[in-house]
């Protein structure tokens, strides 16, 4: 066990020490991670880190003390809604990832289940197989039963959920795209299933909300996934990945206020008065919401444009070069993950292999494969891991494979 000091330390001394620390930490300035962070370059790094500290003491949860977070909020809420076609009176509010963004739909799911529809009892959500963990999560404080649907080509099978949707249903769940592969799931398809079965459809849009409408943006085919698909009634995006604003900042946006609604804590019967919250948290780091709103202000859309085409292209070069080496690409994926996969020596091996090197990145584990998610950095590396997975291939045919790919700490 670990004491508090007895005396202070200086705080270079402090500071000192963190940097120390820090030398076994991955070289994610280098590019060597393509997991955990999502490295826009260095000025945009300095804009996160300014900003955050210029309100890093204000707290979001009084707005009528600080209305400059109450209107940064409201603006940058409004910037997400425009992009992914909300209607107008579609509503949000930011969170502080993706988890509680998905936690706090959920919850809204299930009240306005209760609510509208009068629905008592076990209640459930179906979602495919490479939804993310975060609706278990969410299932386990509420307990909802899980039903999740097998997959077919990698993707959300509307015909399996189909099969799983009952009258005890509150949600089904596609994913824009799915973090394991990449590739966004049949929306338009899934939409109309939840309108025929009247079940609230959320798309999780965490990876791809502030990706996608950029990339369209630039000419490539991305087929509806957002608002404008008519069965979509709420979504989540991550501020902190594809939108490169400062940890922790997502957001959870609604077709109309009316659904909102339902997610808002409201508490009156206690000695200090009303108290309303319009998610999870309390308190609600100022800097969080500042640096969300002054990245996405410097960069605007030609700024992101020109993120998103820098990760287009080391994601399509990686593709290239992989396949050249002999592994296949799992899928066709579309935005900033790809997966790949060969049958000739375990993958999880060459990752090991690949952490010898310095590089921090994931796996895939059923196919068995490695897994990137990059940045725009990694349009500058893509010689130098192309390199190193050719090393790391041949190093680890017949090494010792490795047993299980793990996320977290």
């Amino acid at each position: 066990m670990t004491r508090l000091p007895t005396a202070g330390a200086r705080w270079p001394d402090v500071a000192a020490r963190m940097d120390q620390m820090a030398q076994g930490d991955v070289k994610w300035r280098e590019g060597k991670a393509a997991v955990y962070v999502f490295n826009a370059g260095p000025e945009i790094e300095q804009v996160q880190k300014e900003a955050y500290a210029r309100f890093a003491s204000e707290n979001g949860l009084g707005p009528a003390a600080f209305p400059s977070l109450k209107q940064m909020e409201a603006e940058v809420v409004g910037f997400g809604l425009s992009l992914l076609h909300a209607p107008e009176g579609g509503a949000g509010a930011m969170t502080s990832g993706g988890t509680d963004s998905i936690l706090m739909a959920v919850k809204a799911a299930r009240d306005y289940a209760r609510k509208v529809r009068g629905l008592q009892g076990r209640l459930n959500l179906v979602l495919p197989r490479s939804a993310h963990p975060a609706f278990d999560k969410a299932c386990a404080v509420m307990e909802i039963e899980v039903r999740r649907t097998p997959i077919r080509d990698l993707l959300a099978d509307p015909e399996a959920m189909a099969a799983a949707i009952d009258g005890q249903t509150i949600m089904m769940v596609g994913s824009a795209p799915c973090f394991p592969f990449g590739l966004i799931d049949p929306i338009e398809a899934l939409g109309e299933l939840a309108l025929r079965r009247g079940v609230w459809l959320h798309v999780d849009a965490c990876v791809g909300g502030y990706m996608a409408p950029f990339v369209r943006m630039n000419g490539a085919d991305i087929a509806p996934f957002d608002f404008e698909v008519e069965g979509v009634w709420s979504m989540s995006a991550d501020l902190h990945k594809y939108g490169y604003c400062a940890k922790g900042a997502s957001t959870v946006f609604f077709r109309s206020g009316d659904l909102k609604a339902h997610m808002i804590f409201e508490v009156g019967d206690w000695p200090a008065g009303k108290m309303v919250t319009p998610t999870l948290a309390g308190t609600r780091p100022g800097g969080a919401i500042a640096a969300a709103w002054a990245v996405m202000n410097v960069l605007g859309e030609a700024g992101y444009r020109a993120k998103h085409a820098e990760v287009i292209a080391a994601r399509e070069a990686i593709e290239a070069g992989v396949t050249a080496q002999g592994w296949r690409p799992l899928g066709a994926p579309k935005l900033g993950i790809v997966a790949f996969t060969r049958d000739d020596v375990n993958p999880l091996a060459v990752l090991k292999k690949l952490y010898e090197r310095g590089w921090v990145t994931s796996a895939v584990t059923d196919p068995p494969g490695l897994h990137l998610m990059l940045s725009p950095v990694h349009n500058q590396v893509v010689d130098a891991y192309l390199s190193d997975l050719a090393w790391a291939t041949d190093a680890a045919r017949g090494g010792a494979a490795v047993q299980e790919a793990r996320y977290g700490g």
